[in-house]
């Protein structure tokens, strides 16, 4: 990383009142290039059918991406959004926790992508398979002040 990476408090900080902390996700370990995570299997995350929901495991995915790629630009001049997001849904999980790896396979000036790769926690079973492309962006120019 080319910039001073929040700690883990900073960055599960992030995540006050939005989509992450209503579905339980929390950000265990952070690294170069690297981001990991994990979500509870339960009635937040759940499908009818008292599985995880698809829907659960690519906000996993996205979140952890979405930081992750947020960690490698300069936070004063770019940001990082989502082209892109796609998941293989490999095995059903009813209860426990998922644990999600981000890993960067391409970081680039104007696109980044990332794998993402959640796995039972207890079994260590491949459960969701996800990869997202990321965008790049400059900020809006901030304007100066007069004196």
């Amino acid at each position: 990383m080319n910039f001073p990476t929040p700690d883990l408090a900073q960055l599960n900080e992030w995540s006050r009142n939005t989509l992450s902390e209503h579905l339980g996700i929390e950000l265990t370990e952070v690294g170069d290039k690297y981001l990991v995570g994990r979500m509870p299997v339960d009635r937040r995350t759940h499908q009818p059918m008292g599985l995880l929901h698809g829907g659960a495991s690519v906000a996993l995915a996205e979140t952890l991406g979405s930081i992750g790629a947020a960690l490698q630009v300069d936070p004063t001049k770019k940001a990082c959004v989502g082209l892109e997001i796609n998941a293989n849904h490999i095995k059903g999980v009813h209860s426990g926790y998922v644990v999600g790896r981000a890993t960067a396979i391409h970081v680039g000036r104007s696109t980044q992508v990332w794998e993402i790769r959640i796995t039972h926690e207890e079994t260590g079973a491949l459960v969701c398979l996800s990869r997202i492309t990321m965008a790049v962006i400059d900020l809006p120019a901030k304007p100066s002040s007069a004196a």
